[in-house]
């Protein structure tokens, strides 16, 4: 029960500290979409290609949210580094 309860501290606290750069740095995702993210992560994806893909969603959402100003590229590369899609 300790090494859980360790565990779960730790993975809050790097949620944390991730939402706190992610807010500096003025990316618009909320903790739990950043929490995703970061489970994707941890499961193999290719954290450059999901920085493409929330780039490309971001672009295409309505006015009303919060879009990026920088577009995707032209060849996204794989979520997963086997490069299965």
């Amino acid at each position: 029960m300790a090494t859980e309860s360790a565990a779960a501290r730790q993975a809050k606290e790097s949620l944390e500290l991730a939402f706190q750069m992610s807010q500096i740095l003025d990316t618009g995702l909320d903790r739990h979409t950043l929490s995703l993210l970061m489970a994707l992560c941890d499961r193999g994806a290719n954290p450059e290609a999901l920085a493409a893909l929330v780039r490309e969603l971001s672009s295409a959402a309505p006015p009303t949210a919060a879009a990026s100003t920088t577009a995707p590229s032209p060849k996204a590369a794989s979520l997963f580094p086997s490069g299965l899609r």
